[in-house]
């Protein structure tokens, strides 16, 4: 049986469970029924980004939350790390954002938050799967007089940029410092903009128009060039790109450079050790991160934990080990002292508190961190079996991590939310490293593709 939840919730994009209209109600119905306290009705939190089936699955989420006698309260439009605040802000039993993120507007899907703003551990995915699938035979459908009650939170986007504000020290952005925001036609289109109006800087805000089917297209975090070339032309001092549902963050210079995640990681680590405000000094990332993370970090003498994949198992490990400081190189960060979850917003505010307290340029703070080459490609795949147990595969990763000995790593992974395979070469040759991780492409692709070559090269970054 296909798992419901990916890394990022329920996923409901294509070649997985569609997010249709009835799988809505019956998340919602399963979600109100497992967070119900002692059999009394839960109070949940539902938002939604800015894409076309959002009003639908909205709907249907009502209607499940509110016949098991639940009662649903509306965000509207807001990011991700918003439902999450709002979820413990307002005393909720969850939180519960449609949205299927950085991925185009015909996807969407589930993402849910528990009373206190966290995402579910496995174990609590797992029976909410179960009833999902399986129904909730001991939750007998409420008469009318019985069901739940909707309610709107008109509130939603200013208690947001309230919570915003309080993260950043008061006065600690200079008047007049120019930034450019890429709203990516998604939930941050309002909030974002007015956040920064607030603080005095001299905004401009790009992909603030979203028409249903435009969150994500030719914008955002995943698609910066427009967002580049803003920068230059304006010259600005940084410009900030979020995805869809507002919970990562892509930066770019003043030269027009693009940061990564890992690139904030290391700046943000470097500012907070001296400030003294690195918890235990340690940062954890994930496996996908560049070997320049860990090379930045060890010469500042800061400690370094990876996990695999996923935000959430970074906030565990963070949890785990009194870290306040984690993130993955795709942008999603989680400064544990301001929020439970990853925030694209605050990341963002976090970034600039830091270029503002070491009076530096991005482009200077960058040069903390040096990133080696790397090479991801995607294969589309039929099936997932465990890597391990695909002898072929397992031998082409192992000659070539014997080829790259010290100087580079490989990391080949299924996709939680399509039918893909990632392939990841990193190494300090970017030819060599192409050519090794075409190699090994090659060969998932005979193993485990549709039965013709489309493996197709995703991201490249170079030192």
């Amino acid at each position: 049986m296909k798992k419901l939840f990916g890394t990022d919730g329920i996923r409901g994009v294509a070649n997985q469970y569609p997010m249709t209209a009835e799988m809505a109600v019956r998340v919602g119905r399963a979600l109100a029924t497992f967070f119900m306290e002692k059999g009394n009705p839960a109070k949940i939190i539902v938002g939604k980004d800015t894409r076309l089936s959002g009003d639908m699955l909205e709907a249907a989420m009502i209607a499940g939350i509110c016949s098991t006698g639940a009662d649903a309260w509306l965000a509207g439009v807001l990011p991700t790390p918003g439902i999450a605040h709002l979820a413990a802000s307002f005393k909720a039993n969850a939180g519960i954002m449609i949205s299927a993120s950085h991925n185009p507007y015909y996807d969407n899907g589930i993402k849910v938050f528990d009373g206190e703003g966290f995402k579910l551990t496995d174990d609590q995915e797992t029976e909410i799967e179960k009833i999902i699938l399986n129904g909730v035979p001991d939750v007998p459908q409420k008469e009318a007089t019985k069901t739940g009650t909707c309610h709107r939170i008109p509130e939603a986007e200013t208690d947001y940029i309230a919570f915003l504000k309080n993260s950043v020290p008061a006065g600690v952005f200079s008047k007049g410092l120019k930034i450019i925001l890429d709203c990516s036609n998604g939930a941050t289109h309002r909030v974002a903009p007015q956040l920064f109006a607030d603080l005095d800087t001299d905004v401009e805000s790009l992909a603030v128009e979203p028409n249903g089917i435009n969150i994500n297209d030719g914008c955002g975090s995943q698609q910066p060039e427009n967002l580049i070339k803003a920068v230059k032309a304006s010259k600005a001092d940084v410009g900030l790109a979020f995805d869809g549902d507002g919970d990562r963050l892509i930066a770019v210079d003043e030269t027009g450079v693009v940061l990564t995640g890992d690139h904030i990681l290391a700046i943000c680590a470097g500012d907070m050790a001296q400030k003294g405000t690195l918890k235990n000094n340690l940062v954890v990332s994930t496996v996908m991160s560049n070997m320049g993370l860990g090379s930045s970090l060890k010469r500042m003498g800061i400690q370094h934990e990876m996990t695999q994949v996923g935000d959430r198992y970074v906030v565990e490990r963070m949890s785990a080990t009194g870290a306040v400081l984690g993130g993955e190189d795709s942008g999603h960060m989680i400064f544990a002292d301001f929020h439970t979850t990853g925030d694209g917003i605050l990341t963002a505010l976090k970034l600039i508190e830091a270029m503002q307290s070491q009076n530096q340029s991005l482009s200077e703070l960058s040069r903390v961190m040096k990133v080696y080459p790397q090479i991801l490609m995607n294969v589309d795949v039929e099936a997932k079996p465990r890597i391990e147990t695909v002898p072929e595969i397992v031998e082409a990763i192992r000659s070539v991590e014997t080829q790259l000995g010290d100087n580079g790593r490989v990391l080949v992974r299924y996709s939680g939310t399509q039918p893909l395979c990632r392939v990841m070469v990193e190494g300090s040759d970017e030819a060599t490293i192409r050519r090794y991780c075409s190699q090994i492409s090659d060969i998932v692709e005979k193993k485990l593709g549709p039965g013709r070559k489309r493996s197709r090269e995703a991201e490249k970054r170079g030192a």
